[in-house]
């Protein structure tokens, strides 16, 4: 394994489309494993690889990875006019529900060309596929950002877009562990509660992660799971982390916060980034640009050592340049393939 610099166990983001002194400085003294952008960052191909060209030079480190979500639909921080917006994950969950292989295909080739859109920008990792259920009775948190309802199905359609965006030189993360899909409020806001059993959850929301669970990079979930830890949300709660994201799904992998600015949480941020990491996670992400809440999380969290270190590594590892791809053929496909589907 070849030896990297030791970073701070954090990923954070930064204010705008340009990296002014005082963040480079911020940023520098932080020394975060890597970062996250947003829409707030990205307004055309050349700004945003300045940008990450410039975040990776405040930490001397130019493997640093550089996360996204490029989910599609809704939740899509690159779009029109310099990019194409992806499909809600939904539509493709529909034409599976129509036709199978088609749905797997259409997951890929759609995976593909995001990653097309990616990997020139100097960006490594998407934040997706989102593996969280729906479930009609939930609210609208996850709603068509997620695959489906079955299972099964959603499983294979993540793998289809993990493939596709291994394919294209991009790392995947999946999300939301363990499961999102039951939560009724939304965790940018309030913290959601799931009262199901271990059991219900065990032969459902658990197995798409299960079947996912060689995927090298994975995030978890800021919702309190009461047959779980009735106390601490799943970020926050080693039980939740050892016994289902390590334990049950067996996912050994790098695990990643969700974003610890989120309203599902409370407390000093930085009381936030140390319970995370004491609970299990791997890195604490930190998203929102706020200058004093980084400084705050980099105090919080250590050097990047031992398992989560190891873990890291083979993230950075797994990625690979992309393989050969007709962008244009790709999207005549898909666009074929989608319109056999009406939007949900």
């Amino acid at each position: 394994m070849i030896p990297r610099a030791q970073p701070r166990a954090a990923i954070l983001g930064c204010a705008g489309p340009v990296l002014d002194a005082d963040e480079r400085r911020l940023l520098a003294d932080a020394d975060p494993a890597g970062f996250i952008l947003f829409k707030r960052n990205c307004e055309r191909p050349e700004q945003v690889r300045k940008l990450i060209a410039a975040l990776r030079e405040a930490i001397a480190r130019p493997d640093a990875p550089v996360l996204i979500d490029q989910e599609g639909g809704r939740v899509a921080r690159l779009g029109a006019p310099h990019w194409r917006t992806p499909p809600a994950p939904a539509l493709l969950g529909a034409l599976a529900r129509l036709d199978e292989t088609a749905g797997a295909r259409a997951a890929w080739l759609n995976a593909r060309l995001v990653a097309a859109d990616l990997h020139p920008l100097r960006i490594t990792v998407n934040c997706a596929p989102v593996l969280d259920l729906h479930f009609g009775h939930a609210g609208n948190a996850i709603g068509d950002r997620s695959l489906g309802a079955d299972p099964h199905s959603v499983a294979r359609l993540g793998r289809a877009v993990a493939d596709g965006l291994n394919a294209g030189g991009i790392v995947p993360a999946i999300k939301h562990m363990p499961g999102h899909g039951r939560a009724a409020a939304d965790s940018h806001a309030v913290l959601p509660r799931v009262s199901a059993s271990f059991e219900a959850q065990h032969v459902s929301d658990f197995v798409p992660f299960r079947a996912l669970r060689d995927t090298p990079a994975g995030i978890t979930a800021h919702v309190c799971y009461e047959a779980l830890d009735p106390e601490q949300p799943g970020t926050l709660s080693k039980t939740v982390i050892e016994e289902v994201v390590r334990g049950a799904i067996g996912f050994d992998g790098l695990l990643i916060s969700d974003d610890l600015s989120m309203g599902a949480l409370t407390g000093p941020i930085g009381e936030r980034a140390r319970a995370a990491l004491a609970a299990g996670c791997d890195l604490a992400l930190h998203c929102n640009g706020n200058r004093d809440e980084m400084e705050d999380v980099a105090a919080a969290v250590p050097r990047l050592e031992g398992r989560a270190r190891e873990r890291f590594d083979l993230m950075l590892e797994s990625r690979h340049e992309p393989d050969l791809f007709d962008e244009v053929a790709g999207r005549r496909e898909l666009d074929a393939l989608l319109a056999r589907v009406t939007p949900p």
